[in-house]
């Protein structure tokens, strides 16, 4: 394509990313990224994420932004591209900048998330080298402190390492779970990070009649207003696991008292989109997301870097 620039994004691209952003998901409440675009620009010392646009004879007609999660694990968010130049290379270019960005910053993998409704997201995350990952949903037991568990919980990170390590959510979400500082990202879950939450927020592990049943850890709290305008606290949990209905209702019902300790309004518990854990869910906790989200990766090992732009 003639014409196109990619580079680092600036304060100033505000207007041109309203102007690409401004009629998206109009139905689903509008883009979120022109109401946090000035925040969410790296500072100049930040050297763990850059934000690049793609520039066509001098207007703004794309963004992404990739962050490093870990080591080897990057991870690209807020991928728009220009109605008006689709299907012409432009997503395809910010990612190859993207992922040169990451590989020479020791990436080994680079992942992202899209809705499952945003199809177009899909086909040029597909196009530009991504491949499908895992998908899963969202559970919201309600926040209640006198909800009453089958099975005993405990915070142990040990145990519910133990138990994440051979579990089928595991095997499903491929390893991930949310990151403890980058929201709506995931990484690989370790062992470091359950003990580190245990000592900053909290670690659930379910004890079953036979072991371990059951795990989750919460990562975060945040305020987010609903469709009334009325601020919510939320109460967010990275993952959660477990072996059968009883062990659900377990763990489900040990977030709704952890999250009513925190005077949280509302709770999200991230949970692998297969039949069981989505009908458990369902059943244990009354509500789960209406649609489940897409996590693709792209393999970063082996791949040219193809210079800086």
């Amino acid at each position: 394509m003639t014409g196109l620039e990619i580079r680092r994004a600036t304060h100033d691209d505000y207007e041109g990313v309203v102007a690409i952003t401004s009629d998206l998901w109009a139905d689903r409440g509008g883009d979120y990224l022109p109401r946090v675009y000035h925040d969410w620009l790296e500072d100049d010392d930040e050297i763990d994420r850059k934000t690049f646009v793609a520039e066509v004879d001098g207007a703004v007609a794309g963004i992404v932004q990739g962050v490093l999660l870990s080591a080897d694990e990057a991870w690209f968010q807020g991928m728009r591209v220009d109605p008006t130049v689709r299907r012409r290379g432009v997503s395809r270019r910010l990612t190859e900048a993207g992922f040169d960005w990451a590989r020479e910053r020791g990436a080994t993998v680079a992942r992202n998330m899209i809705f499952s409704w945003n199809v177009a997201g899909l086909g040029a995350a597909r196009a530009s080298g991504f491949e499908p990952v895992t998908e899963f949903r969202w559970a919201h037991p309600e926040p209640d402190p006198g909800a009453e568990s089958p099975l005993e919980v405990v915070s142990d990170p040990s145990a519910a390492w133990r138990y994440w390590t051979d579990s089928d959510a595991r095997a499903h979400l491929r390893g991930l779970g949310l990151d403890l500082e980058e929201s709506w990202a995931m990484r690989e879950l370790t062992h470091d990070d359950l003990h580190r939450v245990a000592d900053e927020t909290a670690v659930l592990a379910v004890l079953g009649e036979e072991g371990v049943s059951g795990m989750t850890y919460r990562t975060r709290e945040y305020d987010r207003e609903n469709d009334e305008g009325v601020t919510e606290t939320w109460a967010e949990y990275g993952v959660g696991a477990w072996d059968d209905l009883e062990s659900a209702e377990a763990l489900l019902a040990a977030v709704a008292r952890d999250a009513a300790a925190l005077g949280a309004d509302r709770t999200r518990v991230l949970i692998p989109e297969t039949a069981a854990a989505v009908s458990d869910a369902v059943y244990a906790a009354g509500e789960v997301s209406e649609h489940g989200d897409f996590v693709l990766g792209a393999d970063l090992v082996g791949r040219p870097i193809l210079g800086q732009r």
